[in-house]
């Protein structure tokens, strides 16, 4: 018990960037990322983040790759406008059957998901880069026509 009121208190204080200016110098530091956290639930004193990568859609328009992949490849989380592991785990799925995706169905939006993306955007929405596993601006673009195509 005593832990995780540490924990929750540590976890506030970082937040509210009250702890010894943590949260400047860690800002200061660390490179901006695609992935933000979403949520985050304490059980037993252990801190667990859920990822959301959009890649570059608005909410509206995950709303509407998340309503095709209910449909279609079973996505059975909220329809929120937030691609989190689930909707990424069902995108995974679509991938694996269509687009040669060969790795885990884990949620992760990784370098051999973003390759399938890939090959999937370059025969279907106008992706003219490579298939290198980076999200560039030319992949966001690309997706972007896919969420709203679907």
């Amino acid at each position: 018990m005593a832990r995780t009121v540490v924990s929750l208190t540590a976890v506030a204080g970082i937040a509210a960037g009250t702890l010894a200016g943590a949260g400047v110098a860690a800002a200061q530091a660390a490179p901006a990322q695609q992935t933000q956290p979403a949520t985050a639930s304490v059980f037993d004193g252990d801190v667990t983040t859920l990822a959301v990568n959009n890649l570059g859609l608005t909410v509206a328009e995950a709303k509407k790759l998340q309503r095709w992949l209910k449909k279609f490849h079973g996505y059975t989380g909220a329809i929120d406008g937030q691609l989190g592991t689930n909707s990424w785990k069902a995108m995974q799925r679509f991938l694996k059957k269509y687009w040669n995706y060969n790795d885990k169905i884990d949620g992760i939006v990784g370098p051999n998901t973003i390759k399938a993306l890939q090959r999937y955007l370059k025969a279907h929405r106008g992706y003219t880069g490579a298939i290198d596993g980076i999200a560039g601006p030319g992949t966001k673009a690309a997706f972007k026509r896919m969420a709203n195509a679907v």
